[in-house]
């Protein structure tokens, strides 16, 4: 069974820092891209950031505040989220798309599977 399932969300204070984990089952990363979405209170839900073997790819709005990385041999995908701002407090899922690079941000029609999501909230 091919299982996605985020972790690591939770209260955080402005300017403070998250490690997001996405944690893959039932298949091997290599073959597929992670993307990290997130879908904010009444807004669309939006790509922000994806890795694949090769690729890697970040919105620009993101300031260079999070940085995605993997762990092939923990089958896990993670999303580093620094200098948190009010305006990410959203509820963030990863997904996966097979066979596919990083190039463009992630689209929510291009994924195979999906997380059930983490919820952020930046407050102090």
């Amino acid at each position: 069974q091919l299982q996605l399932v985020e972790s690591g969300g939770g209260l955080v204070q402005p300017g403070g820092s998250l490690r997001l984990s996405c944690a893959a089952s039932g298949f091997t990363l290599d073959a597929y891209a992670i993307s990290w979405f997130r879908q904010a209170p009444g807004k669309e839900r939006e790509g922000f950031s994806c890795i694949s073997k090769s690729t890697t790819y970040y919105a620009d709005s993101l300031e260079g505040r999070f940085t995605i990385s993997a762990d092939n041999a923990k089958n896990t995908v993670y999303l580093q989220m620094n200098n948190l701002k009010p305006e990410d407090t959203a509820v963030y899922y990863c997904a996966a798309s097979y066979g596919s690079n990083c190039y463009y941000a992630p689209t929510y029609y291009g994924m195979d599977y999906w997380g059930k999501g983490t919820l952020v909230t930046v407050s102090s």
